[in-house]
């Protein structure tokens, strides 16, 4: 390779180099910070000045005063955002019938009645799912409702409130973002602690 070359190499790698490695993101960042500032910030919540949850990462929640997530197989503890992953636990698999059979007897302790929506029984792939079902959601309003002292009828309104469509109106189900939820029944109640974990 002639010096001309090399030299022409080499300054096409500092051009490229300063244009992506950092004008490119920088642009992006600082568009996104002006055009969608919540997401940007990884959907962050926060309860006096302090940070205490993300919209697209469900929360440990055991208080029977909140919703809970889907069941979550993460490692150290349920949603755990360092640990994401299934239990890669077939439907052959005895552990799987366990499983879900404690998660039946914890929600009928609570008087809540089968048949159960799938989600509040069985985890997501990810162990890290913010969405509920509608059915979900509204089978634990009567829970809610008990422990925290609010009507059914109120909770009612606050879950289709926040009821979510379909992904571009056509992909999946219409959804309930429970850390959403959870963080407007907080308000309501005038808490300033998001959960309780197991």
């Amino acid at each position: 390779m002639s010096a001309k070359s090399l030299k022409n190499v080499v300054v096409l790698f500092v051009i490229f180099f300063i244009l992506l490695g950092f004008l490119y993101p920088l642009a992006v960042t600082g568009l996104a910070n002006i055009l969608f500032p919540f997401q940007a910030s990884g959907s962050l919540y926060k309860m006096d000045g302090k940070i205490v949850a993300s919209k697209l990462i469900c929360q440990p929640v055991s208080d029977p005063a909140l919703f809970w997530p889907r069941p979550s197989s993460t490692s150290s503890y349920p949603c755990n955002p360092l640990s994401s992953g299934g239990s890669n636990i077939g439907p052959t698999n005895k552990e799987l019938v366990k499983n879900i059979d404690s998660r039946i007897k914890v929600l009928s302790s609570y008087g809540l009645k089968a048949p159960f929506p799938s989600d509040m029984v069985m985890g997501s792939g990810s162990g890290l799912e913010p969405y509920i079902s509608i059915e979900n959601a509204l089978m634990q309003a009567k829970r809610v409702s008990q422990y925290s002292n609010i009507p059914y009828e109120k909770l009612v309104k606050l879950i289709y409130k926040n009821v979510e469509g379909r992904t571009f109106g056509i992909f999946g189900e219409k959804r309930v973002n429970v850390v959403k939820l959870n963080m407007e029944l907080l308000k309501w109640k005038k808490k300033d602690r998001f959960q309780k974990v197991y």
